[in-house]
């Protein structure tokens, strides 16, 4: 670990997460905008579900670390959603479990009681002791991202014949996106609809996918565009938008860059001149 301390936040997930910094990825855009700003570390498991990543909350999360995540955005779905094959191996998860597993990552992260049905919290209470369903942080913050859609045609195209039949359609990740867009009202827990909001884009069947399924430097635009439109409009305290955070080391100096003038420096610390996109 390394100072000054900052804010830390955490990128959960399947592959959608894993490779997040290749091709543009919206994960490698995040680390720059919140250059100074934040920490953002990368846990992203390709080919995971929600069942395997539910039984290894804690060895990810674990509720006595001394420094707990400011903000957790969490994806799984694209891999439940597949449909089972005849074995009954693979990572298809039907969709009530995956509901499920859902809502205890959600709950491990980041529990509200309020926000739970009365039912659920009397259940909870009545099965668990100790401070197993005590939150990482009062200020811990989470994003879920729901299930994206994919390109079938390209799928097919790409599919190897090292792997047993695939299937991926965009109905089936309808299905999974609206139950996590779901859960999350009911949980109180902000989400994305990337199922929306990347056929939103023209042409988003060829321009958001690399092979079908995983995001090309278009689709990550989209990814980032939504969360930052989430942290912008969240009324969090303290805000977790990147333009409400403190820069860090960003006093003037007279090691800066010199002006015109002779006489002054310039302060380059909040510069993003560089960025092809001046994100909001």
């Amino acid at each position: 670990m390394v100072g000054p301390a900052r804010p830390l936040f955490v990128l959960f997930g399947s592959s959608i997460v894993q490779l997040s910094y290749s091709n543009g990825g919206w994960g490698a855009v995040l680390s720059d905008i919140y250059a100074r700003k934040a920490d953002i570390i990368l846990r992203g498991y390709y080919g995971w579900n929600s069942r395997r990543a539910a039984k290894i909350l804690d060895l990810v999360f674990p509720k006595d670390a001394p420094v707990q995540p400011s903000l957790i955005i969490v994806y799984f779905g694209g891999n439940d959603s597949m449909g089972p094959h005849s074995s009954g191996l693979g990572p298809h998860v039907p969709l009530s479990e995956y509901i499920q597993n859902m809502r205890k990552i959600a709950t491990h992260l980041k529990i509200a009681y309020a926000a739970l049905p009365s039912f659920f919290v009397f259940a909870t209470l009545c099965t668990n002791t100790g401070n197993e369903f005590q939150s990482l942080s009062d200020k811990t913050r989470i994003i879920f991202l729901s299930c994206p859609p994919v390109n079938e045609a390209k799928l097919a195209e790409n599919t190897s014949t090292y792997f047993s039949e695939l299937v991926r359609t965009n109905e089936l990740c309808r299905m999974y996106s609206e139950a996590c867009i779901e859960l999350c009202k009911e949980m109180d827990v902000k989400v994305v609809d990337l199922w929306t909001a990347i056929q939103r884009r023209e042409n988003w069947m060829n321009a958001c996918f690399t092979d079908g399924v995983h995001l090309s430097e278009e689709g990550s635009k989209v990814v980032v565009e939504e969360i930052l439109e989430v942290l912008k409009q969240a009324e969090w305290e303290p805000s977790l938008h990147w333009k409400s955070m403190l820069t860090e080391f960003s006093e003037e100096s007279p090691y800066d860059l010199v002006a015109s003038d002779g006489k002054t420096t310039i302060n380059p610390s909040e510069w993003t001149y560089h960025r092809k996109i001046q994100w909001d």
